[in-house]
Order: structure tokens, then C-alpha cells, then sequence
């Protein structure tokens, strides 16, 4: 038997891969999901050509919003060049006809996994996260149906708790991603497995954020000039990782979110997180035309 005998015979499929009913219905949830900051939308997550968990949701989001003129970056955890955010960037780009790109400031829709690029993104951008648990009461409930009655009632008491015990038991809070969020004064959120660095992004930001559950069917977003606060007490301000005085050993930027590399001597190296930031200040170092954006951050602290 040849491999050939295996395979169906080409035929056509619709632009963006997903069916028009499909894409309807996308936009229709995420009108909603605009509407109402932080709210879970259910939908008919639909099938595509990667495994549930791998970025489903941010797919289906991005293929609905996909159009000939669009750009589209791919990023897994700061990285443009991994075989997920390759392969999805190469597959978007053959449905759709998108140009690929791995320059923040050049793409139209951003997806990714785990990271918000540090270079801020302006109003005519759309930032796609994939999320693997969207429900932020998932720790403390795991029966769904009475956390859809807990969000309703705006019920987060006993996400208060868990944060007092770890305040209580380590002496600062040890939630390190997923940061439970505030959204627009009304439902807690959970913004995708992003480091606390990133939540801050989201507070006010110019951009729009759709973020997308494929596997557990929900989508939610954060509209542009809205207030993201993540869950802190009045006398224990919210912490972010300090990477002040992190020096990338490849491009030589200080003061943004590092990747830790250990060394077998047991010291560590450390590099850029956000891969193509680090590409872009090596180019400059080189001498060469590049242009590199206003960031969030500034020598490891938000303005």
C-alpha cells in the first residue's frame, strides 16, 4: 500500500478553511464577547487540522477574521520560529492568502501562546490568545454550572482566598500566569497562561483582545480603553516578575521579560522572550534600517 492510496483526492475548500456558517457564528459570539468585556461566550468550536489544545481557539478566531489584505504574526511563548507558530502561520497564510510576517509593527492579526509582544500594538491591530482554560473559578469550582452562578453573581470570594493563603503561606502571591483579571469593573477573567508581566498590557490598551478556548468551546475579549485590574489587595500592590537588570546575551537589551537559560557551570544565560524584539536589536546593532516601536515597558517598569 503507498501512501498515495491513503490520501482523499484535492478539492477546493472555502477561503479561511472554515465554512461561511462557521465564520458567521464566530463573529456573532465575538460581537457579543466585545459587548460584554470578560464574559465566557459559548460556541461550536469546529474542527481543524491541529490537535484541541494546540491553539484551536485562536484558529478558529483568527481564520474568521482572515482576509486577503491581512498580515499575520504566529507567536508559541515569544517565539515566531517554533514548529506550532510555524506551522499555523504557514497554514493561515495557504487558505487565506495572508502575507506572513514576524515583525509586530508589520502584522494586522496577532496570534498567539503564552506572550504579548513587547512593542505596543496600535488600534488597527487585533491580538488573538490561545487559551487553554478560560474559566478562572476552576481552582475553587470545579462544578461548572454553580461558576456560570458565581460569575452571574460577580461571586469571587473564594478567589480572594486562594490569593490570601498563598499571601499567607509564602509571604508574596505565587500566582505566576493566568493571573486572575478584572475586567471593566464587572467579570474576572483569566488572560490566558501570559507571565504577570503581560497582564498590564491589556489595561487601556489601544488594541482589540479576542481570547479564545477552542477545546472548551468559550470565547471572551477585551475591548480597546478598558480597565484589565488584576486581583490585589489595598496594602499588597501587584508585582510583576523583576527582570530590571536581565541583559539579553544576544542583543544586549536590558529590562524586558527574559527567557532563562541555565549553563553547565550552573550560572545562566538570558535571552529575549519576545524572539523577533531580540532580532530587531541585533539588526540595529548591525547597523542596519530597522524600525522598532514604543514598548510597554522601559528599563523593566511600565510607565
Amino acid at each position: 500500500m503507498k501512501l498515495q492510496e491513503l490520501t482523499k483526492p484535492w478539492m477546493a475548500f472555502n477561503y479561511g478553511f472554515l465554512d461561511e456558517s462557521a465564520k458567521r457564528e464566530m463573529r456573532r459570539r465575538i460581537l457579543k464577547a466585545i459587548a460584554v468585556p470578560g464574559y465566557q461566550v459559548p460556541y461550536a468550536s469546529r474542527e481543524v487540522p491541529i490537535a484541541r489544545g494546540w491553539g484551536t481557539g485562536g484558529l478558529q478566531v483568527t481564520l474568521t477574521l482572515l482576509k486577503p489584505t491581512s498580515v499575520v504574526k504566529v507567536i508559541d511563548q515569544g517565539s515566531d520560529d517554533s514548529v506550532n507558530a510555524s506551522s499555523i502561520r504557514k497554514f493561515v497564510a495557504r487558505v487565506g492568502g495572508a502575507v506572513e510576517t514576524e515583525d509586530t509593527m508589520a502584522a494586522t492579526i496577532i496570534q498567539s501562546r503564552h506572550r504579548i509582544p513587547e512593542e505596543k500594538l496600535r488600534e488597527d491591530q487585533v491580538l488573538v490568545l490561545q487559551v487553554p482554560n478560560p474559566e478562572p473559578l476552576r481552582p475553587v469550582q470545579p462544578d461548572m454550572s454553580v461558576a456560570r452562578e458565581m460569575h452571574g453573581d460577580a461571586d469571587y470570594g473564594q478567589l480572594w482566598l486562594v490569593l490570601y493563603e498563598q499571601l499567607v503561606k509564602s509571604g508574596r502571591i505565587m500566582q505566576g500566569s493566568s493571573y486572575p483579571s478584572m475586567v471593566n469593573g464587572r467579570h474576572v477573567m483569566t488572560p490566558s497562561p501570559i507571565p504577570r508581566w503581560d497582564v498590564p498590557k491589556l489595561n487601556q490598551a489601544d488594541h482589540l483582545t479576542i481570547l479564545s478556548a477552542g477545546r472548551e468551546k468559550r470565547i471572551f475579549a477585551v475591548p480597546p480603553y478598558t480597565r484589565v485590574e488584576p486581583l490585589v489587595f489595598d496594602d499588597v500592590p501587584y508585582r510583576v516578575e523583576d527582570h530590571q537588570d536581565k541583559t539579553c546575551y544576544r542583543s544586549d537589551v536590558t529590562g524586558f521579560f527574559m527567557n532563562e537559560l541555565p549553563q553547565e557551570d550552573g550560572s545562566s544565560q538570558y535571552e529575549l522572550s519576545d524572539s523577533h524584539f531580540g532580532v530587531k536589536h541585533i539588526r540595529k546593532l548591525e547597523a542596519d534600517a530597522v524600525e522598532i516601536g514604543e514598548t510597554w515597558y522601559k528599563n523593566g517598569r511600565m510607565d
